[in-house]
């Protein structure tokens, strides 16, 4: 089997940052889980990966700045192989406020228009996230607010 692909879908810098975190929490992967609540994020990562059952889905990271849960991190994961999921996807990117026409053309331009809008807020933006549930038990994820980092 060509592992190597795994290599190119990961990133092994930050996975070896996690592991030397983990390794220092004695491995207990001893992390708060973060509740539902409204946050002072960034955007730590914003990718087109693979879902467990290989279906492609846009995962953003999001570490929080400020408070109990600083330093921790909240994950959207969103499969897109539905309109409504792209929907979904495209809307909550255009809220990021990059600059960038947020548009779905293909996958591989969709997965560069993900690092084009990371490389376009990274360091430039920070958000006010709301995150929640929605009725259905969906975890819900909505920027409620802009600051730009000096």
């Amino acid at each position: 089997m060509d592992y190597s692909k795994f290599d190119n879908m990961m990133d092994l810098d930050g996975l070896m940052k996690d592991i030397e975190e983990a390794s220092q929490n004695s491995g207990s992967g001893d992390y708060k889980e973060v509740p539902f609540g409204t946050y002072e994020v960034k955007v730590e990562k914003l990718e087109l990966v693979e879902s467990k059952k290989g279906d492609p889905m846009v995962s953003i990271w999001f570490k929080i700045l400020a408070g109990d849960f600083k330093n921790s991190l909240i994950f959207m994961n969103q499969v897109i192989t539905q309109g409504f999921q792209v929907h979904i996807a495209n809307e909550f990117l255009r809220s990021l406020d990059s600059g960038l026409d947020v548009e779905f053309k293909s996958y591989s331009q969709y997965g560069q228009l993900l690092m084009d809008i990371h490389e376009a807020v990274d360091g430039k933006l920070e958000y006010v996230l709301e995150y929640g549930q929605n009725k259905k038990g969906f975890n819900t994820y909505a920027i409620k607010d802009i600051f730009e980092v000096e």
